[in-house]
């Protein structure tokens, strides 16, 4: 099991492979991206706590939801010891069961890209801001741990612009869920 209180960058790769609940709608948790605080300018949490980040300064094993872009709904599960404001964003995943619902809510797509992407990982999951500050142990969410360790490559984040080179995204190599980044070949093993 996981031990949440440990940095962000510890916890990342230790949650592919593992999913994530919600209702009727299972994803296998592909790629995701660690942000670490006061010490990483890209955290939501760099500059101190706000209404809006709260939820990222703990407990541990809770989601963080937070409106991306003004549009979408991206969540992080929140890391390290309460009061750092660490967490993992759900980069990408793998619907593994309630693909059905997730179409209802993502449209007529290909299913490896229905939760691809942070904004639609969400929405395939079908968070919403009431899940924010929610354990992902509760009766709302479900948390599973991974059968078995997948390989894990890890690389610079995407879509950043502060502290954009540094590696911590990690995801599952070859994977037709994880993100593309063009002129980026990913070749560092975790």
């Amino acid at each position: 099991m996981i031990d949440f209180t440990q940095p962000a960058d510890i916890v990342a790769p230790q949650l592919l492979g593992t999913a994530l609940s919600h209702g009727d709608v299972t994803i296998r948790i592909t790629e995701v991206e660690a942000y670490l605080g006061a010490t990483d300018p890209a955290a939501h949490t760099y500059r101190g706590m706000t209404n809006q980040n709260r939820a990222m300064f703990g407990p541990a094993g809770r989601l963080y939801v937070y409106r991306s872009y003004g549009i979408h709904l991206a969540c992080n599960i929140v890391c390290a010891p309460e009061g750092d404001g660490q967490g993992c964003l759900l980069r990408a995943g793998e619907v593994i069961h309630g693909i059905p619902r997730a179409l209802d809510r993502r449209g007529l797509r290909p299913l490896y890209r229905l939760a691809q992407g942070p904004g639609n990982f969400g929405a395939a999951l079908g968070v919403d801001l009431g899940l924010n500050g929610v354990s992902i142990f509760s009766a709302q969410l479900g948390f599973i741990d991974r059968v078995a360790e997948p390989e894990i490559v890890v690389g610079p984040r995407i879509g950043i612009s502060k502290n954009a080179d540094a590696p911590l995204r990690f995801w599952i190599p070859n994977h037709p869920t994880v993100s593309a980044r063009k002129g980026y070949p990913p070749s560092l093993t975790a």
